[in-house]
C-alpha cells in the first residue's frame, strides 16, 4: 500500500492555479495583466547532513530571483516577465503564468543561517541550508564497568 502525504498548501496552489485557468479562458488575457504563480519546490535532506531547496524558475534569470534570510525565515521571490518581443495579437493562448512570485519557508532552529548557498543552473533555484554542528546526529561511545 502507498502511503501519500496530505500537503494542504500544495493543494491550495493547484486550485488556485486551476480557477487561474478557468476563469482565464473566459476572456482575453490583456498583455498587460500580470498574475502571481507558484513556482514548484522539493525540500529534502541530502547525505551530507543538510536540508536542500529546489525550486524550478523555468525562463527566468539569475538577476530575476531573491533568496532573503530574515528572521529564522527563508524567502524565495521573482518575476517572471511576458516576453515583449510577440505582440499581443500574435498569441493564439498563453497558458504559462507570468508576473511575480514568493515563496517562504519557516527554517527550523537546526539550521546554521549564515552558511546557507544558493545555485541559479539549467532554471532551477538550489539553496542549500546545512545543519549547526550541534545538531547532526553523533554516535557516542558507551563505556563499560567492570
Amino acid at each position: 500500500m502507498t502511503l501519500t502525504r496530505f500537503e494542504p498548501f500544495r493543494d491550495l496552489a493547484i486550485l488556485q492555479d486551476r480557477m487561474h485557468r478557468l476563469f482565464g479562458e473566459i476572456g482575453p488575457r490583456d498583455q498587460q495583466t500580470l498574475s502571481q504563480w507558484v513556482p514548484a519546490v522539493d525540500v529534502f535532506q541530502n547525505e551530507q547532513k543538510e536540508l536542500v531547496l529546489k525550486a524550478e524558475l523555468p525562463d527566468l534569470r539569475k538577476e530575476d530571483v531573491s533568496v532573503t534570510v530574515e528572521n529564522n525565515v527563508l524567502t524565495v521571490s521573482g518575476e517572471r516577465k511576458l516576453d515583449q518581443e510577440v505582440k499581443k495579437e500574435q498569441y493564439h493562448r498563453i497558458e504559462r503564468a507570468y508576473g511575480t512570485f514568493s515563496r517562504s519557508f519557516t527554517l527550523p532552529a537546526t539550521v546554521d543561517a549564515s552558511r546557507i548557498a544558493a545555485e541559479f543552473k539549467h532554471g532551477v533555484l538550489t539553496v542549500r541550508l546545512p545543519f549547526r554542528e550541534e545538531a547532526r546526529p553523533r554516535t557516542v561511545d558507551i563505556a563499560v564497568a567492570s
